[in-house]
């Protein structure tokens, strides 16, 4: 199969961040949307990148993060809910155990690895600055009567002490780990599910808890042992996202009919956040939306999963599906013409990335510390920029390439092979 070849793509199947076993079905969009969320998360990582202030996330309130979390949640359910399915809930739970294993190990990788980057730059002292700083991870180095290094690394393998750069993967892990509760209870009733879903979700709500009397009954979790400090992403909040998600793919939810008042309502609210947005505060000077964001910033709060994030997110995601077509058809090329083939060149690619997504995340993140010294080094113009971010983006793609090409273990020898 070249890498054009787009319709031999559906032999494979869609898996969870990168899991390698599933049912045998695919949808082009679920591979396409989280190969794209792949890219802008790489953007917005990098230190002084010019395109942060024009990436999705910009022009609403919901980002790259809960098109990363929503697919994977999709991807879940066939990966990981067909085990349930075909071996059972103990074996099915076996089956998520093992993956939150890899996505640990995972994270304590992409931890190490980065914090020996950082220093290592640090230490070559050519801008001037302090990149192990620049991630707030003073405590690794830094003696205080709060902490001591022991501690801050028992800390860290046991997730006590979660740095804000590293916070992704630790909420996936937590969101994993309420998979098989959630298939537990769709024995009984859809209905437990859903309250279960919900509740969990009320109670993520720092704002909300408080208003009711009930801040302790607040679900969060503390990041480090000595502030209050909570997880940034808190999975309890963010769990809504991701198993709707999952009920989609399931069957529990029904696809949503395509009709014309649903993509004007879906367009009118998109829309409508545009003018609440960094955008609209930052390009249109629009300073009565800044107060606005203030006064309601629990609605739209990134950490606990604001309600409006939600709404912002389904309708953006509604007009993406209709676009894209049913199992993702009009993303295919429609022609022969030179135009036609590039598509299927870049489908690919994008197609690619977001099948190895576990591999491409971890990479990326690494890769983003890389392109911004690179620009402390090399400047900030518009050109310079655009060659750094294309030169991350090529790590990227080469990364799900390589992680594709491991995953097809081309050493085991074929029948017949000598």
């Amino acid at each position: 199969m070249t890498a054009a070849d787009t319709h031999a793509i559906p032999s494979r199947p869609v898996t969870a961040l990168g899991a390698s076993s599933g049912a045998r079905v695919r949808d082009l969009r679920l591979d396409f949307f989280r190969g794209i969320a792949m890219f802008i998360i790489l953007i917005a990582h990098t230190p002084g990148n010019f395109l942060t202030s024009w990436i999705p996330a910009r022009w609403g309130f919901s980002d790259a993060t809960e098109i990363f979390v929503f697919c994977s949640g999709m991807a879940s359910a066939i990966a990981f809910g067909g085990a349930f399915d075909r071996m059972g809930w103990v074996l099915g739970s076996a089956r998520v155990a093992f993956r939150v294993w890899q996505v640990y190990w995972a994270h304590v990788g992409l931890f190490f690895a980065t914090l020996a980057l950082t220093v290592f730059l640090t230490d070559l002292d050519i801008t001037g600055r302090n990149y192990w700083g620049q991630l707030n991870l003073w405590m690794m180095f830094v003696e205080s009567d709060k902490w001591d290094n022991p501690d801050i690394l028992l800390s860290f393998m046991t997730l006590r002490y979660v740095p804000n750069y590293f916070d992704i993967l630790p909420m996936y892990m937590v969101v994993l780990i309420g998979m098989p509760v959630i298939m537990w209870l769709s024995r009984y009733s859809l209905w437990f599910v859903a309250a279960f879903v919900g509740i969990v979700w009320l109670m993520a709500q720092n704002a909300l808890m408080i208003a009711l009397g009930l801040g302790a009954y607040h679900l969060e979790f503390p990041a480090e042992p000595w502030t209050d400090r909570q997880w940034f992403f808190n999975p309890f909040g963010w769990q809504l996202i991701f198993f709707t998600g999952f009920a989609f793919m399931r069957g529990w939810l029904p696809k949503p009919p395509v009709t014309t008042w649903l993509i004007v309502l879906a367009t009118v609210i998109v829309i409508a956040n545009i003018p609440l947005s960094n955008i609209g505060i930052r390009e249109f000077g629009f300073d009565w939306a800044r107060e606005w964001r203030s006064d309601y910033k629990a609605l739209i709060s990134k950490s606990d999963f604001g309600i409006l994030r939600y709404v912002h997110f389904l309708s953006l995601a509604y007009l993406a599906w209709v676009a894209a077509g049913d199992k993702g058809a009009r993303l295919l090329a429609q022609g022969t013409g030179v135009l036609s083939r590039i598509w299927d060149q870049i489908l690919a690619i994008i197609l690619k990335v977001g099948q190895q997504s576990l591999a491409v995340f971890v990479v990326s993140m690494f890769t983003a510390r890389i392109m911004g010294f690179a620009m402390d080094v090399l400047g900030r113009d518009t050109v310079t920029s655009l060659m750094v971010n294309l030169a991350g983006a090529c790590v990227l793609v080469a990364t799900a390439y390589v992680a594709g090409w491991f995953k097809s273990q081309p050493w085991r020898a074929r029948k017949g092979a000598s």
